[in-house]
């Protein structure tokens, strides 16, 4: 153990308040990775006990217990047994939740008998005394041989006392609640002849999981089999039997300290709230109302920053070009750079308030009631209540949705999840929907409180949601299984969501936003500046040449002559000439070799659909224009007329074309990494752009 920079490792129950706990300890001094081997979430901060003496703290997933049923508490059970993992920790801070200590005690029983020092913190307590019970914690740390504290992450309460502790490094072994060793005597005496420090507890773990773990070599395991055959071991009766005495055991404790009170109005408020909300008609529609709200939200509230933002990159903008006029860096940085990342930047506003909502929603408790609802819905299609985590994650983002999927235990469940998750419109798809709707849909209210774009934004969602329903339902007559899954959920208590919880949640979600898209923007845009600035031989000089001789024919003024000539170099450009090669492919959508730019462009990440344009109507509007990218839209003549290039069919066409495209290779990607084959990203990926290339050319070729 190193003694500068000692390990903790924060375990829990899900929803026993570890992520808050994890939030106050280490504020934002926060890294997330993913664990060695596996694509699950390792979120590592940092304590500073004093300004000589710091503490690594690993927020581990949650889980009930160390018999691993899922992706997520396997990780914990490959961190806490082999000492050889780079995880390994050197004390344990375990949460437990005030409000269920019977249930919460189990994963710390078995805790104990790894031998591991502890130090036991209880949180929900306001929620145990809503309740009518409160924990006598000085008793509780007696029976339990450690160090016992009460905090309440909402107001503080107790937090100095627990940074103290940990600082004072106050972690004991526990008293053993229950003699593992009568479950299976010969396994706990053999097993550490094969497999040297699988002492104690950890060997009777072993023989429950040993076929599962890679640090284990094939000789072991088969050694372990030819020990467990011997003695006719069989892991489920072996682990029900401990189960049972290891309760027999918490339930004696647990008798000693609680103390019983009157039950609390607010245990009386959460009833009724639940009559609301888990009701066979209410929860639907209450569910309903909320999104509704919350797309109306996006689209009200963040029309203020994101105008001063818009405001703010004009400026800048003509600013560069006053300052250090129209050299080929200069518009490398205004027609590239800047215009490409402003695309972006001015939609944080709006990604914000939608990481907000989501935080409010699972913070408060909400989320679990939604789960309960939709699981005889989601059933109907092959999914189960836990899918809808995954699918209102995907809201935000396609990525850690599909990672979300981990919690499914069923497989088919699990990759039906998987697989229409990406049609659950992101946050990555708000630009181009916010650009596209601003096209077609006037910014107007309807009875003087419904904004009329948050409507249009929440049918894009709702279009999203159905396809994927649709999808799912197919995929259920198409894969067969023999297995049979549970729902099986405890609904925790209504909280207040926590301020400083939510804080980090934004800030951390939009600084990955804006920093993986920004890396990919700046990329894309000198590339595509340089296409679009230069061409083959003199392509440029002969369409400046030609540019001159129609303005000469037609007599046009300097400014319109300055345009044109833009646009007919930008036609002629690299860029112009491969959007040429691609157009006869998407002309039945509606889309013209600009459009067929930004296409391939935003196959990296959806979002960069607005950068290109940006960066494409920059280049091709002049210097001076310091428009921003919807009012050059708006501007964009369609070739050979006089009407708008963006009207209604192109417009609604573009909408749904991004509304089921898989314009994102990181989904593709973490599909790859959960399902451990490449044909169901490759599926994904020629499903949802034929979904969208059907639908797109129909909705075109119908209202042209």
């Amino acid at each position: 153990m190193s003694e500068s920079f000692p390990k903790i490792a924060l375990l829990g129950n899900p929803n026993a308040g570890k992520s808050s706990l994890f939030n106050l300890l280490t504020g934002l001094s926060q890294k997330i990775g993913n664990f060695a081997g596996v694509t699950v979430d390792k979120k590592v901060g940092t304590f500073k006990a004093t300004t000589q003496e710091e503490f690594e703290i690993l927020d581990l997933p949650g889980t009930y217990s160390i018999y691993p049923k899922s992706f997520d508490e396997k990780v914990v059970f490959d961190v806490l047994t082999d000492t050889k993992n780079i995880d390994y920790p050197d004390y344990l801070l375990v949460v437990a939740d005030a409000s269920n200590l019977r249930r919460n005690l189990l994963l710390f029983s078995q805790l104990a008998d790894l031998e591991f020092p502890i130090l036991l913190v209880l949180t929900m307590n306001d929620v145990a005394l809503a309740n009518g019970q409160s924990v006598n914690e000085e008793k509780l740390g007696q029976l339990l041989g450690v160090r016992v504290i009460k905090i309440n992450s909402r107001t503080n309460e107790g937090i100095d006392q627990l940074k103290t502790s940990i600082q004072h490094k106050e972690f004991k072994v526990p008293n053993k609640l229950y003699d593992y060793k009568f479950v299976a005597p010969e396994i706990v005496e053999s097993i550490p002849q094969i497999v040297p420090n699988a002492n104690g507890y950890k060997a009777l773990l072993l023989a429950h999981h040993f076929e599962s773990m890679s640090t284990l070599s094939s000789l072991q395991k088969s050694e372990i089999q030819q020990l467990l055959d011997k003695v006719e071991f069989n892991s489920k009766t072996k682990q029900a039997r401990e189960t049972i005495k290891r309760y027999e055991a918490i339930n004696t404790i647990v008798d000693e300290v609680i103390i019983s009170l009157n039950k609390t109005k607010a245990q009386n408020y959460t009833d009724l709230l639940d009559k609301i909300f888990t009701h066979k008609i209410g929860g639907y529609l209450s569910f309903l109302i909320i999104l509704f709200l919350v797309f109306q939200a996006i689209f009200s509230w963040a029309s203020y920053p994101m105008d001063l933002i818009d405001k703010a990159i004009g400026l800048l903008t003509g600013l560069i070009n006053q300052t250090f006029g129209s050299g080929p860096l200069v518009r490398l940085v205004t027609e590239g750079l800047i215009s490409g990342l402003g695309g972006v930047l001015i939609f944080v506003p709006q990604i914000a308030l939608l990481f907000l909502f989501i935080a409010v929603l699972e913070e408060s408790g909400y989320m679990a009631r939604v789960m309960f609802i939709m699981d005889k819905i989601m059933r109907q299609f092959g999914m189960s209540g836990r899918s809808i985590v995954p699918l209102v994650s995907g809201v935000a983002c396609a990525v850690p949705a599909i990672m979300a999927t981990r919690n499914i235990d069923s497989t088919k469940d699990r990759l039906i999840t998987i697989f229409v998750t990406p049609l659950i419109s992101c946050s990555a798809r708000i630009p181009v929907f916010t650009v596209l709707i601003a096209m077609i849909v006037p910014s107007k209210l309807i009875f003087g409180i419904f904004n009329l774009q948050g409507l249009a934004l929440m049918g894009c969602y709702t279009m999203g949601f159905l396809a994927a329903l649709f999808t799912a339902f197919v995929l259920k007559k198409i894969l067969k299984t023999s297995e049979t899954s549970y729902f099986i959920m405890e609904l925790p208590s209504y909280k207040l969501p926590r301020v400083k919880n939510i804080w980090y949640t934004i800030v951390e979600k939009v600084k990955t936003f804006v920093l993986d898209a920004g890396k990919v923007i700046i990329a894309i845009s000198v590339v595509l500046w340089v296409l679009a600035s230069y061409g083959p031989g003199d392509a440029l000089q002969k369409a400046e040449l030609e540019a001159i001789n129609q303005a000469q024919s037609s007599q046009i003024t300097y400014t319109d002559l300055q345009l044109l000539i833009e646009s007919k170099k930008l036609e002629a450009s690299y860029a112009g000439q491969f959007g040429k090669f691609i157009e006869p492919s998407i002309r039945p959508m509606g889309f013209d070799w600009k459009i067929g730019i930004a296409l391939i462009t935003s196959f990296a990440a959806r979002e960069v659909f607005v950068g290109t344009m940006s960066t494409i109507y920059s280049i091709g509007q002049g210097e001076e224009n310091n428009d921003t990218i919807i009012k050059k839209m708006k501007a964009e003549i369609r070739s050979g007329t006089n009407k708008p290039m963006y009207d209604l069919p192109l417009s609604l066409s573009l909408l749904v074309f991004y509304t089921f495209a898989m314009q994102c290779m990181s989904t593709l990607a973490v599909t790859y990494r959960e399902t451990k084959n490449v044909t169901w990203p490759l599926l994904q990926l020629v499903y949802m752009t034929g979904l969208a290339y059907v639908s797109s050319t129909i909705i075109y070729q119908l209202l042209s």
